[in-house]
């Protein structure tokens, strides 16, 4: 017996041992499983999501919405849905530098709150961006290194944005609405020729040649419509002519015939 109420305890006490274990692997399980290449971090008292260099192609889901820094820089990220940021209202820093994002919708950016300080869209592969996509940020931003078309839409978006400090130089003109500044950084053509004027200016040249298009097939029209109007008077006129003529030659016979 003594050996029979031993064995019932230790075996008692090994299944709530094994029990209590179960437990707390459920307990302590992550809530959010997170790509492969990214991991959660307390970096200087914030808290820190970094995939970098993860492979990534999109933006990871479920993201912790305390989240106060999120690195997503050296993937290769095409795309940014909409509203991928919006349930971030914590966000302070983030980083999509180093990616291949071709385009920016006015929706992808959006949510993020003016918690955020600073975002960072250099080396990618931008070529053109609307300004409604920054209407509602405040963050430092760096736009460097990317294949920019200079023209006014570009000189928008850089007099609504606040650059980080020394990336302006990093702003290049891959190509231009005037062929000369291609190759050179934005802040020295901005400083040479209001694109938004040029733009403006090409606009009122190709009004102008429409109108004056428009105006000489007007012309054109009126100057055929009166020669041919005048050719098929001349016409009637002399037709008209011809009918007294053909008139006095029907009456001869008749004045011949009275006198005879």
């Amino acid at each position: 017996m003594p050996f029979l109420d031993w064995y019932l305890r230790c075996s008692l006490a090994t299944w709530l041992l094994l029990h209590s274990f179960v437990l707390m692997s459920l307990c302590f399980q992550p809530a959010t499983t997170f790509p492969k290449g990214c991991y959660l971090s307390q970096e200087d008292g914030y808290n820190t999501l970094r995939c970098s260099n993860a492979q990534l192609t999109e933006v990871p889901r479920d993201i912790p919405n305390d989240t106060h820094r999120l690195y997503l820089d050296f993937n290769q990220i095409t795309y940014i849905p909409s509203d991928a940021f919006r349930n971030l209202p914590e966000l302070m820093e983030l980083d999509l530098s180093h990616n291949s994002l071709g385009r920016l919708d006015v929706a992808s950016l959006r949510g993020l709150s003016d918690h955020l300080h600073s975002l960072d869209l250099s080396s990618n592969k931008l070529v053109t961006v609307s300004k409604e996509v920054f209407a509602n940020l405040k963050a430092r931003t760096n736009l460097s290194g990317n294949p920019w078309m200079c023209d006014c839409e570009l000189q928008e978006v850089i007099r609504l944005v606040e650059l980080e400090p020394g990336s302006s130089s990093g702003i290049v003109c891959a190509n231009s609405v005037q062929e000369e500044y291609a190759g050179k950084p934005f802040h020295q053509v901005i400083k040479e020729v209001d694109l938004c004027n040029v733009y403006k200016k090409t606009t009122d040249v190709a009004m102008l040649v429409t109108m004056f298009g428009w105006f000489a097939m007007v012309i054109s029209y009126l100057v055929y419509y009166v020669r041919q109007n005048q050719e098929d008077a001349r016409r009637h006129l002399e037709y008209l002519k011809s009918l007294p003529s053909k008139q006095k030659h029907s009456e001869e016979p008749s004045t011949l015939s009275t006198v005879v």
